[in-house]
């Protein structure tokens, strides 16, 4: 193919380290590709928490404006900060292979140990699930809301604002952060957020057939994609965007699939957990049965009250 596939992305450092990821994909498949950098409103908007803008499209509305036009053909997301209901006109046509799921503390400090109540700890973080998760398992810990790239939040970090900061693996991973790593969460208790670890590639449904087809098979990840298909199915169902405390785990062996997952109250107080399995080809069924389970065990009256909560 001698069309040069271009692929939209934000511009910061970890957002361009998976555009390049993606690319690189690509070309091992003998594609020409172009990286197009795009500001969206999340990267603008630092002074305010994801929840207060509003979680639908805040990193995805200006690249998807971009892919209408036809300036770019692919856009290029973390794949947990996807909505789970894209805008009419655009799919999710490829997952990449997960990097490690887990929930990390990243530290200058090597002494923290989160579990220690006798010890003032005070995590940065911006996402409403790991606060809510916080204050279920570990009450004694404060935190303080922290936005920016991952370099502008360790800056903050070490300039005083927290003593860690409470992300994912795969972004600190990425960014080369490992040696500052103070602590892998249990996803027992940390089950990360829908789609965690993953690379999600975004066009329009007007895309040529033979140019997704083969971006498909050059970047997805089977396995991968049967895990996110069922998450996505869950979060969709519950009408959860990435302001709303909710997590999905799903693993794959041979051909069946076990998904768990559950919603938690903003003030930690309330957590339900169900886990589902079945054949992987029914992922997104299973995403379906497990959003049902959650919601008829309470989780309907706590994504309620999380509603009228962020609403105020």
């Amino acid at each position: 193919m001698s069309k040069v596939i271009k692929i939209g992305t934000r511009g910061s450092k970890l957002a361009l380290f998976q555009a390049y990821y993606v690319e690189k994909l690509l070309n091992i498949c003998g594609l020409l590709t172009e990286i197009v950098i795009i500001d969206t409103k999340g990267d603008q908007i630092l002074d305010v928490s994801i929840a207060k803008i509003g979680s639908k499209g805040v990193f995805t509305e200006e690249l998807e404006d971009k892919l209408s036009s036809g300036e770019i053909d692919i856009a290029v997301h973390s794949a947990k900060d996807m909505q789970s209901v894209l805008p009419e006109g655009f799919e999710l046509i490829a997952f990449t292979e997960r990097e490690v799921v887990n929930d990390i503390i990243l530290s200058h400090r090597k002494d923290i140990n989160i579990a220690d109540a006798n010890k003032p700890l005070t995590l940065g973080t911006s996402s409403t699930r790991r606060v809510a998760m916080l204050k279920h398992y570990y009450p004694h810990v404060k935190t303080v809301d922290v936005r920016g790239n991952l370099q502008t939040r360790v800056a903050k970090m070490e300039a005083g604002l927290c003593d860690g900061l409470l992300l994912a693996y795969a972004g600190a991973h990425r960014m080369g952060f490992d040696e500052m790593i103070a602590d892998r969460l249990d996803i027992g208790k940390f089950t990360p957020a829908v789609g965690q670890g993953s690379i999600a590639v975004e066009c329009a449904t007007s895309l040529d057939p033979m140019i997704k087809g083969t971006i498909r098979n050059a970047v997805n990840h089977p396995e991968t994609a049967y895990r996110l298909l069922a998450e996505r199915a869950y979060l969709r169902e519950l009408e959860g965007g990435c302001s709303i405390p909710v997590f999905g785990l799903a693993t794959v062996s041979g051909a069946s699939l076990s998904l768990e997952g559950g919603i938690v109250s903003l003030d930690g107080q309330q957590i339900i957990r169900k886990q589902v399995s079945g054949p992987r080809h029914q992922a997104e069924q299973l995403g379906v049965q497990l959003a049902e389970a959650v919601l008829t065990a309470g989780g309907d009256h706590i994504l309620k009250e999380i509603k009228s909560q962020l609403n105020k």
